[in-house]
């Protein structure tokens, strides 16, 4: 059985997910609201990524993502020490063309996104991209993702990275599952969709 590619997103409602987890996470381009999740985090929230982090998995990454990735989970301490032992044993693919060394254990590196494709044909658990907007319109347009999760919150950004690129290709995704958590951040999944139809004759 192939592996499956199971995207996960926080969101802004205009479209920002650069650092949702912390103040230092990623400043660039004058980015100054980082870890915006963290001021309407609910169970709801813990609910879905316990979910999504419940089972066995291995994690496929941007370099960026890795590297901040790298600095923070292998050392944490406290109530997340359980989260980073837990990244740290799972297997880490890591799409990067540079060659620096991926000193995080269990690290690999990919050179491009054929090598994804051969991943995932190969045996093992199922993929859990976190971050790493780099990835996501590429993985989309190739028909590599199975299956996304987005958590929208309540928050205009302004500015910041967004996930979707101006040459993200047009398609639909289904619908399977969504909920409104008590801070109102919106969980949905969808599942690839197709191609968008026609418009009515």
């Amino acid at each position: 059985m192939n592996r499956r590619i199971t995207g996960s997103l926080f969101v802004s409602l205009d479209g920002v997910i650069q650092a949702p987890g912390g103040p230092s996470e990623d400043p660039s381009g004058g980015f100054a609201e980082g870890g915006w999740v963290f001021k309407l985090w609910d169970e709801g929230v813990n609910r879905t990524l316990g979910e999504l982090f419940g089972g066995e998995y291995d994690l496929l990454l941007g370099r960026r993502t890795y590297d901040i990735s790298a600095a923070y989970w292998p050392y944490v301490e406290g109530p997340e020490a359980g989260m980073g032992e837990a990244f740290t044993k799972a297997n880490k693919y890591v799409l990067t063309h540079g060659g620096a060394d991926l000193g995080w254990d269990n690290s690999h590196a990919l050179s491009g996104f054929d090598d994804i494709a051969a991943l995932k044909q190969t045996e093992g658990p199922d993929l859990i991209v976190q971050g790493s907007s780099t990835l996501y319109p590429e993985l989309i347009a190739k028909g590599l993702i199975d299956r996304l999760t987005l958590l929208t919150y309540p928050v205009v950004l302004g500015s910041g990275k967004r996930w979707f690129g101006a040459d993200t290709k047009v398609g639909t995704l289904k619908l399977t599952d969504h909920y409104v958590t008590d801070q109102g951040t919106v969980v949905t999944t969808y599942e690839p969709g197709g191609a968008l139809p026609p418009y009515p004759a």
